[in-house]
């Protein structure tokens, strides 16, 4: 939608469990010699000043990120991503977040590249401006679409290096986001079925989320893993998230056990009520 800024959600609590798993993702990936890709479909800015005007807003990253920047026993998993947002605030100061495309820069070697989509103008605009001020390498290495990410992802469908991790993370304000993530899937699998893909699904008052997840799980022949963590119980009113997941396609045989060790943790830090908990779960078979 384009009324939608991720700067109003930088950091919350969505965004930790996000970049959790996906720098996990990344480091899978980084560990065989061979280049990769990294596809995200939703990109946003790629930074955000937690200062500024839509971040400082909603102040969402108080009970995401701000919770966990001062705690010095987070398990390995989640120092890991601690590490990431430091290496933007060197001076000890939670003053900026990295997004998703930012996040992946850190992890990428001279070989891989990085495929962005976003289709919001002042976003993509913002997204270009972030990626040029990360320096020439990282200008190099990355190629930033203004266009719709569903669409986009086919053509890029397989990688030339058949190794990538993709990433789907719409805002789901529009409701057809749910069909549209599930076409999606289903038509990248058709043309990269050994990628890795992680799904972002939010945790609100609508069937959709839990449908798309059963959906997820009835398609043959998939191996997945499903993570999440709640944070509260749903408010009366029934605005706003109460917690995500993350549904990830072909995940990496030490995820399951990298996240176990980690999402209590994470979960009793984040937690805002006696209805927080976390999910994780996995299935399917080889491809």
């Amino acid at each position: 939608m384009f009324s939608y800024r991720h700067a109003f959600h930088a950091g919350s609590h969505a965004d930790v469990l996000k970049h959790v798993v996906l720098i996990q993702l990344l480091r899978h990936l980084a560990a065989k010699d061979t280049a990769f890709w990294v596809i995200d479909t939703h990109a946003g800015a790629g930074i955000y000043a937690l200062e500024g005007e839509w971040a400082s807003k909603r102040n969402e990253f108080a009970d995401g990120i701000g919770r966990l920047w001062p705690r010095q026993d987070a398990p390995p998993p989640v120092a890991d991503y601690l590490s990431a947002v430091r290496a933007l605030n060197p001076d000890g100061q939670l003053r900026h977040y990295p997004g998703s495309p930012y996040i992946a820069l850190q992890q990428l070697r001279e070989r891989d590249r990085l495929r962005l989509f976003e289709l919001h103008g002042n976003e993509s605009k913002a997204l270009t401006q972030n990626i040029a001020a990360a320096g020439r390498d990282a200008t190099r290495r990355t190629i930033i679409s203004a266009t719709d990410g569903f669409a986009g992802l086919k053509a890029l469908l397989p990688p030339p290096p058949r190794r990538a991790l993709i990433l789907i993370d719409p805002s789901y304000e529009d409701k057809q986001d749910y069909a549209r993530v599930l076409a999606s899937l289903r038509d990248s699998l058709t043309r990269f079925a050994t990628g890795c893909y992680a799904i972002w699904i939010p945790q609100v008052q609508r069937r959709e989320p839990a449908e798309l997840i059963r959906k997820f799980k009835r398609m043959p022949d998939l191996r997945w893993l499903h993570a999440g963590v709640t944070v509260r119980h749903p408010a009366p009113g029934g605005l706003g998230l109460h917690g995500s997941d993350l549904f990830v396609v072909n995940p990496p045989w030490t995820l399951q056990s990298t996240l176990a060790a980690c999402l209590p943790w994470l979960t009793d830090v984040l937690r805002q009520d006696d209805g927080a908990g976390w999910t994780l779960d996995t299935g399917g078979a080889d491809r």
